[in-house]
C-alpha cells in the first residue's frame, strides 16, 4: 500500500532521532544572559557579566542628545537601532507568548533584558517632532579597530532623520512594534511604563505612516548604515508590523481596517517565506493569524492563509515552495550567519502551532493535515541542532555543554577584561589579539554564534565572522523557543 503523504511527512520529520538530552532550563538562562554582555553605557550593579564595564557614555553628544545605553548589536561597537528594535520586540514576543513557561526569576530576567532596551528605543524617539535617532557610530572606522568597549576612541557619531521632511518609516514602524508588544509584556508588572510605550508606540506609528519612506533613502544615514542594515525589503511590513501589535496592545478596531486596507499595498502577500531583522512578513501574516483563529475575524482571515502557505512549506512533501534543509536536518536560508533565519522562522512555527493548538485546528497544506505537535517537533530539531544534536557535535551556545566555540567574532569576549589588562588596548594593537590562537578570555555566556555552513559544517575562528559572530537578534526569538521547550521537554 502507497503511504499517504501525511504518511511520509510523519517518517520524515516525527521519526528524526534527538540523540542528545538537553538542559533547556540551562540555555534558556543563559540565553537571556547574554544580553548583558552587549549592554552599552553605564552597567548597573546587577551586571552578572562582570568582565564587561561602562562604554560610550558620551553617545549623543555631536547632536546634543542622550543616546547612552541600549545594545550592540553583535560583534562590533556600533548601535545599529532597527536590528536593536527588532531584538527588543523578539524578546517582548518571548515573553508575550511563552512567559507563561518561564519561571518567576528567568521572567524577570527576560524582561529586565527588554527594558534595557525599550529604555534605549525610548531615547530615539524623544524628539520625535523634529528628528528620529537611527544610528550611533561610525562604522567604517570602528571596523578599522579590534578593541574592546570600554576603550573605544572611534568617533561615536550619531545619526538622525529630520522627521518633518524626511521619512523612516521602516525604522519607525518597528520601534512601533516594539512599544507596542513591550506594553503588553510590561501590562501586569509595571502598568505605568507600559501605559508610557504605548503612548510612544502610537506617537511613532502616526510618524510612519504619515511620512512614508525608506530610512535608507536618506542619502547620510545609508552611508552610515549601508550595506550592515540597509532596509531591503522596503518599509511596507514595519507599518503593518507596527499596526499589527498596536491591534493586540490595544485591541482597537482601526487597526484591523488599517491590516484590511492596506495588506496587498504593503506587501503582505509578497516574499512571505521570510522574517527576520529586515523582512517581517512572515511575523507580520502569524501574529495577524492568531486573531483569525481565536476570535474569528472573517476580514482578516487571508493573513491567516497566507501564514497557512508559509507553515506548509516547511514541510518538503506538501505541494509549493519549500524551505531548506542542511543534510543534518538544519532549516536555513542561503547567505551568512543562518542560525539568525533558523531561530526567526523557528519561532513562527512554535507560535503557530499554538495558535492552531489553541484553537482545536490542524494545519492544511492540499490533502495533508498535519497536527500542530509536528510543528512544535521540527521547531524543537532545531533548537537540539543549535544546542549540540547536529553532524559536528557542536553547541553553537557559547557556554553551553563541553563543546563550544572557544573564539567568536567579538571584541570584548577576544579582548583581556578591564579587571585583568587595565591599560588601554589601542586601535590597532587589539588586531594582535585578533590573530592570535588563543581562546577568549571572557566567555560571553548565552551568545549563539552565526553557525555552520550549508553542508552542516564549522570551521570557526574570530576571522570567519559569518560563522562565529553573535548577535542580539539570535537570541531574542531563541529565548521564547527555550522557554517553551524547558517547560514541554517531550
Amino acid at each position: 500500500m502507497k503511504p499517504s503523504i501525511w504518511s511520509s511527512i510523519y517518517l520524515i520529520f516525527v521519526l528524526l532521532p534527538t540523540v542528545i538530552s538537553h538542559n533547556y532550563s540551562d540555555a534558556l538562562k543563559k540565553s537571556i544572559l547574554f544580553f548583558e554582555g552587549q549592554r552599552s553605557g553605564y552597567l548597573p550593579r546587577e551586571q552578572r557579566m562582570t568582565w564587561r564595564r561602562d562604554s560610550a557614555l558620551n553617545d549623543g553628544k555631536n547632536l546634543n542628545a542622550d543616546l547612552v545605553g541600549g545594545y550592540y548589536d553583535a560583534g562590533d561597537n556600533v548601535k545599529f537601532h532597527f536590528p536593536m528594535a527588532f531584538s527588543a520586540t523578539m524578546l517582548a514576543w518571548s515573553a508575550v507568548d511563552f512567559g507563561s513557561y518561564m519561571s518567576p526569576a528567568d521572567l524577570r530576567e527576560n524582561l529586565v533584558a527588554l527594558r534595557w532596551g525599550t529604555d534605549y528605543l525610548l531615547k530615539t524617539v524623544s524628539q520625535l517632532r523634529n528628528r528620529i535617532f537611527v544610528h550611533v557610530g561610525k562604522v567604517e572606522a570602528d571596523h578599522k579597530c579590534w578593541e574592546r568597549p570600554e576603550d573605544m576612541d572611534t568617533p561615536r557619531t550619531a545619526y538622525a532623520v529630520e522627521t518633518k521632511y524626511r521619512p523612516a518609516s521602516d525604522l519607525a514602524g518597528e520601534i512601533t512594534a516594539a512599544f507596542a508588544a513591550a506594553s503588553i509584556a510590561f501590562k501586569r508588572y509595571d502598568p505605568s511604563y507600559a501605559q508610557r510605550l504605548l503612548k510612544n508606540a502610537l506617537k511613532t506609528f502616526k510618524y510612519a505612516d504619515s511620512h512614508r519612506g525608506s530610512y535608507t533613502n536618506n542619502t547620510w544615514v545609508k552611508l552610515a548604515v549601508c550595506p550592515f542594515y540597509c532596509s531591503v525589503n522596503g518599509y511596507g511590513d514595519e507599518l503593518l508590523w507596527g499596526a499589527a501589535w498596536l491591534r493586540r496592545a490595544t485591541n482597537k478596531a482601526s487597526y484591523i481596517k488599517y491590516l484590511v486596507d492596506n495588506r496587498h499595498s504593503l506587501g503582505a502577500d509578497f516574499n512571505y517565506y521570510e522574517f527576520g531583522w529586515d523582512n517581517k512578513v512572515g511575523g507580520v501574516n502569524v501574529l495577524v493569524a492568531k486573531e483569525a483563529f481565536e476570535k474569528n475575524v472573517p476580514e482578516i482571515a487571508p493573513y491567516r492563509d497566507t501564514a497557512e502557505k508559509m507553515m506548509c512549506a516547511y514541510f518538503p512533501e506538501t505541494a509549493g515552495p519549500h524551505m531548506s534543509y542542511t543534510p543534518g536536518g538544519l532549516l536555513y536560508k542561503p547567505g551568512s550567519s543562518i542560525l539568525q533565519d533558523t531561530v526567526a522562522l523557528s519561532f513562527l512555527l512554535l507560535t503557530y502551532a499554538g495558535y492552531l493548538s489553541k484553537s482545536s485546528q490542524q494545519l492544511h497544506c492540499g490533502t495533508a493535515k498535519i497536527h500542530p505537535e509536528s510543528l512544535r517537533h521540527l521547531a524543537k530539531r532545531q533548537v537540539d541542532y543549535i544546542l549540540g544534536d547536529n553532524p559536528m557535535k557542536m553547541s553553537y551556545m557559547i557556554g553551553y555543554g563541553k563543546h563550544y566555540p572557544r573564539q567568536i567574532h567579538h571584541r570584548g569576549a577576544s579582548s583581556p577584561s578591564i579587571a585583568t589588562h587595565p591599560k588601554a588596548i589601542k586601535c590597532l594593537e587589539g588586531w594582535k589579539i585578533f590573530a592570535s590562537p588563543k581562546p577568549d578570555p571572557n566567555i560571553l555566556v548565552g551568545a549563539v554564534v552565526g553557525g555552520p555552513n550549508v553542508d552542516d559544517k564549522f570551521v570557526g575562528g574570530r576571522n570567519n565572522a559569518s560563522e562565529t559572530e553573535p548577535t542580539t537578534y539570535i537570541n531574542a526569538p531563541f529565548v521564547g523557543l527555550l522557554a517553551y521547550f524547558n517547560a514541554n521537554k517531550n
